[in-house]
């Protein structure tokens, strides 16, 4: 499936469950990694991260992520993406946000925005979760969320800030003495 190399995306991973074969969720992150390396051009892969769940599971998640270059359209790149998570087990059937061995989310295209039934990038959520933008910052700092203009090192630092900044008085901000 590498072809030429047109179309960048960033992929959220995510595990908290062992598998048979490949054991703890941060060794099935590590052979995520692996398997799209065979499929496409591993560019980056940001370390792994330890997060707690979101929604009804009780098991800790292994957050990463990774930029890969193909040739694939968005949807066929959700197919590929939906068939390593097939391959490690993965299946799509029962409540949503359970337990899952492994889970691959496209985050953002080179492309910029997309839609179709049961794909949107960019993730729809991505912006509010930290083990998403921490994950993906670090490996690609400057990349802009097209909806919104700003860099995802922008975006974690929003997240992550315990305070609100002080805003300075409207004459200092233009430039306008008192």
């Amino acid at each position: 499936m590498r072809g030429r190399l047109t179309q960048r995306y960033l992929v959220a991973l995510g595990s908290n469950m062992r598998h048979p074969r490949h054991g703890a969720p941060r060794a099935v992150i590590a052979a995520a990694f692996g398997a799209l390396g065979e499929r496409f051009d591993l560019i980056a892969a940001s370390p792994v991260m330890d997060s707690a769940p979101l929604g009804p599971s009780q098991r800790r998640y292994a957050n990463a992520a990774a930029l890969v270059g193909t040739a694939l359209a968005p949807e066929a790149m959700l197919a590929a993406l939906q068939a390593i998570e097939a391959d490690f087990g993965r299946t799509r059937r029962g409540q949503r946000w359970r337990a899952r061995v492994l889970d691959l989310d496209i985050v953002l295209w080179s492309g910029g925005a997309f839609a179709a039934p049961g794909l949107v990038i960019p993730h729809p959520a991505f912006r509010q979760r930290g083990f998403v933008l921490g994950p993906a910052a670090a490996i690609a700092p400057g990349w802009r969320d097209p909806l919104t203009g700003l860099t995802l090192r922008r975006l974690q630092a929003r997240l992550t800030r315990s305070t609100a900044l002080p805003r300075a008085p409207a004459c200092q901000t233009r430039g306008v003495g008192p």
